[in-house]
């Protein structure tokens, strides 16, 4: 039996009444999940789309408490996102390692720093420590010019004055996310991707009582003591469904990363990096033979479905790197992007969303009906564990959370001395079952996508235990292949779609069909960032 088969799991919501069901399969989704099940309730999770396939694949890949935070005197919001990195260091070790960071301090007046206020760069460093640092036994340095360069050579010797190398944590968020999905899983969870509420269940009172899910053609009710909206952007549709006519409380911004050659910037560690003219920063941090640099934060008022990156941005996290290095970079030397939305909560006193708090809200509507919003990547297990205890006093029964031990899938006896292996650096202890797939099959120790590390053995393991579903899973998501080398992926599509389409019972038209759809997908997204591409199509008005 596959414990994590979405044919089975469809089975069980038609079949079962729930004490919970969270709707949406983001990183807070996957975590209410999560701890909703290992508390003893009966729990399931449905998701329109794509586990992840929303921001939670989009950010920039850190489990940190945010430096940035600190200069907006969110102390408790650091110490907060420092105590769970360090817990998730211990429950997802195969995906949540250090990461040490530079943060070179540049002279002049385009510096991330004002010369007035540089030196309480170091109390903030310490601060940092103080919330954090010291539980991974690593503490801020100071560095001269010459040992900075050591990590960044390409470092503009003749703006930088000194900098401060600090440790925070990185991840794969997709990963991490299906993860946890599949330790919702085991510990009871039906949980399924692909399959859309088209409608919430009342009873006689008013009160939410499950959802109408569309799945595979067929329209399943799933009943449910406890309905939990963790959509993220998307609450306010949920929300409009639950209550008609309601007031928007979310206000997306968007964050944008671009991906390019790690020999142009040759950073061996993770930086942040100022951009001229502006009071923002950006990081440039390193992933395998590339290097990505990100994150903008900018309101957003587009389709909420599909933001892009686009070639204003582009150029924008460009002029960054190239104010800092000597990279020279330009247009032509981006490999991928991406483009995501936070879930801020509105807040009308504040006019830039870079300025709006990262911290969660969690409100109950008329109906019953939870919805969790705002947050950080770093801090989702703290917010579903909120969310749950909400859902607790709610239906009179339940645990306390115990979601600080439990091991997320592939973290079981994690070996760190394997850490640098491709297999065990994303599969943890599951590793083990991929290689076993290349034993038996030698054409899948293949690459997947000519130039990248992935296996073709990889995109038939997402199928058959990872529960992906089409080449944008597999891509995406599965691996992260689009987001380094989007051409290749492009490229190699009719391949991978005969790989996974044996898998998937795919017949000659339906792999056309996901070739065509992939495609027109990935040349999209590299329209939107090609500055000539965006100039031709706006000549033509399309």
């Amino acid at each position: 039996m596959n414990a994590f088969s979405r044919s089975e799991m469809l089975s069980r919501m038609r079949d079962e009444t729930f004490d919970v069901l969270v709707i949406g399969g983001g990183i807070v989704g996957v975590g209410c999940a999560l701890d909703a099940a290992s508390r003893g309730l009966k729990t399931a999770l449905v998701e329109r789309d794509d586990f992840a396939s929303g921001t939670s694949s989009k950010s920039s890949k850190l489990i940190h408490g945010g430096l940035r935070y600190l200069q907006q005197k969110e102390i408790g919001l650091v110490y907060e996102a420092l105590a769970e990195r360090q817990i998730l260091r211990h429950t997802a070790p195969h995906l949540v390692r250090i990461l040490p960071f530079l943060l070179p301090v540049f002279k002049g007046k385009d510096g991330l720093f004002d010369r007035r206020i540089a030196r309480l760069v170091g109390t903030s460093m310490w601060m940092y420590d103080f919330t954090g640092g010291m539980r991974i036994g690593k503490m801020h340095k100071k560095l001269k010019v010459s040992e900075a360069k050591q990590y960044v050579p390409t470092l503009r010797e003749d703006r930088i004055a000194y900098g401060y190398l600090y440790y925070d944590a990185r991840a794969d968020d997709a990963r991490l996310t299906l993860n946890i999905a599949q330790t919702a899983a085991a510990h009871g969870a039906a949980i399924a991707n692909r399959a859309t509420v088209s409608g919430l269940l009342k009873d006689s009172n008013g009160k939410c009582v499950g959802a109408v899910v569309s799945a595979d053609a067929e329209e399943i009710e799933i009943r449910a003591t406890q309905v939990i909206n963790a959509t993220g952007v998307w609450a306010d549709d949920l929300g409009s469904l639950d209550e008609p006519g309601r007031v928007s409380t979310i206000r997306p911004a968007k964050g944008v990363h671009v991906t390019v050659p790690w020999g142009k910037v040759q950073n061996s560690i993770a930086a942040v990096v100022p951009v001229p003219k502006d009071r923002r920063s950006v990081f440039v941090v390193p992933w395998g033979n590339y290097t990505y640099v990100g994150t903008t934060d900018t309101d957003y008022e587009g389709d909420i479905d599909s933001p892009q990156c686009t070639a204003e941005e582009v150029s924008y996290l460009l002029s960054a790197i190239n104010f800092s290095t000597n990279a020279k970079l330009d247009e032509s030397d981006v490999t991928g992007s991406w483009a995501g939305l936070r879930p801020l909560v509105k807040d009308t006193a504040s006019t830039r969303t870079a300025d709006l708090s990262r911290k969660a809200a969690i409100t109950r509507s008329t109906s019953g009906m939870l919805t969790v919003t705002g947050g950080k990547l770093t801090t989702y297990r703290r917010m579903a564990a909120d969310a749950i205890d909400e859902a607790v006093e709610a239906l009179g029964h339940g645990q306390k959370s115990g979601t600080k031990r439990v091991v997320i899938t592939g973290g079981e006896g994690w070996d760190d001395t394997q850490s640098d292996d491709h297999l065990h650096g994303r599969y943890g202890s599951k590793a083990a079952d991929i290689r076993q797939l290349v034993d038996l099959d030698s054409n899948l120790g293949g690459p997947l996508v000519p130039g990248l590390p992935y296996l073709r053995a990889e995109a038939v393991y997402a199928v058959r235990h990872e529960m992906a579903t089409t080449l944008d899973d597999v891509f995406a998501r599965r691996t992260r292949a689009l987001l380094l080398g989007r051409d290749a992926t492009i490229a190699a599509a009719e391949s991978v779609a005969d790989l996974i389409g044996d898998e998937l019972a795919w017949d000659a038209d339906e792999r056309s069909r996901q070739v065509g759809a992939y495609r027109t997908f990935a040349e999209k997204e590299r329209a939107a960032a090609d500055p000539s591409i965006a100039a031709i199509d706006s000549a033509l008005g399309s």
